[in-house]
């Protein structure tokens, strides 16, 4: 009931390589390389969060070749971006010229692209959509604790954006959420009022590294293997693996139990950290645009977030 007839990204210009943090922190390029596999990653500077998920919206509109007219909802992902209120997806659509369709936002943190695409099959399935734009845009430099060397060095700020469309084969999407906030998580400031009692004090983003790779690693394998058997589809059927960039060593792991050669699992972590929800849609950007995926191509996707979240889906292309 879906396809991906389009797909955009943006990156912002500035680049932030191992070596530039170890002027401010206790850490080695070797230090972070060998434990994330990342080598750079893009921060905002002079560039804002709604307009990289303006430029990404525009290019998968080119891509799909539609006109902003034709798009009958927007979604939007991401963790935080400027305004608490409007919601990006009406920001976007402003910008990009779209009539008065419906626009909403959601939260499902690094899984969101996933639940995004469960979403946009619903309207389908419901009669409600034939076309969706999905953004995915995340600024994870303004959520970090730029002096704690175990979660800044893992992040990178990015918008991936795609078109769908009616049609096609995707297989459900399937969702999970384990309850355990502790392990990833970040608070907003919690306001004045002087009637709110045992207000939260802001805290950047934390991590429980050790939990969220046992949970990230045993969630997208098992998931995975879910998907794939419900579609009646082995790993050897599937063409690439598109598993949330996170960190190197749990694309991998999960590689590793799966028994499929490092070709299938394409990465961006290394040049663009992990950039949350929008990491799927950046490398799926990056391998349309290369010319890699086909038509028939069968595409396995999984991802895993603060909740902790976790989903997977099973999506031919074309």
């Amino acid at each position: 009931m879906l396809r991906i007839t389009g797909t955009g990204s943006a990156l912002p210009e500035t680049i932030v390589d191992n070596e530039a943090l170890t002027g401010f922190l206790d850490t080695s390029d070797e230090w972070i390389r060998t434990r994330t596999g990342i080598l750079q990653r893009h921060v905002t500077g002079d560039e804002t969060l709604e307009e990289l998920a303006i430029a990404s919206a525009r290019r998968a509109i080119d891509n799909a070749g539609i006109s902003p007219e034709q798009i009958d909802m927007i979604l939007c992902s991401s963790a935080l971006h400027t305004y608490l209120t409007p919601g990006l997806s009406c920001i976007v659509q402003g910008a990009i010229g779209a009539p008065s369709c419906p626009c909403m936002d959601l939260n499902a943190a690094c899984a969101g692209f996933l639940y995004a695409l469960d979403v946009a099959q619903a309207y389908f399935m419901a009669g409600k959509a034939e076309t969706i734009l999905i953004v995915c845009a995340e600024e994870t430099s303004c959520m970090v604790d730029w002096t704690d060397r175990a979660t800044c060095v893992l992040f990178g700020d990015g918008a991936g954006s795609v078109i769908v469309q009616k049609g096609g084969q995707m297989g459900p999407v399937k969702m999970s959420t384990r309850c355990a906030p502790e392990f990833l998580q970040a608070r907003l400031a919690p306001g004045n009022s002087p009637y709110k009692k045992n207000k939260l004090e802001p805290m950047p983003l934390y991590m429980n590294g050790q939990e969220v790779y046992k949970f990230a690693v045993s969630s997208s394998t098992a998931d995975l293997r879910d998907v794939m058997a419900k579609a009646e589809l082995t790993a050897d059927d599937v063409r690439y693996f598109l598993l949330h960039q996170a960190n190197m060593r749990i694309l991998e792991a999960v590689r590793t139990r799966l028994k499929q050669p490092p070709e299938k699992f394409p990465h961006c972590i290394e040049r663009c950290g992990n950039t949350s929800s929008a990491s799927i849609p950046i490398i799926l950007d990056e391998l349309n645009r290369a010319g890699k995926i086909n038509d028939g191509d069968w595409l396995a996707m999984s991802a895993f977030g603060a909740g902790l979240t976790n989903a997977a889906c099973m999506l031919r292309w074309g």
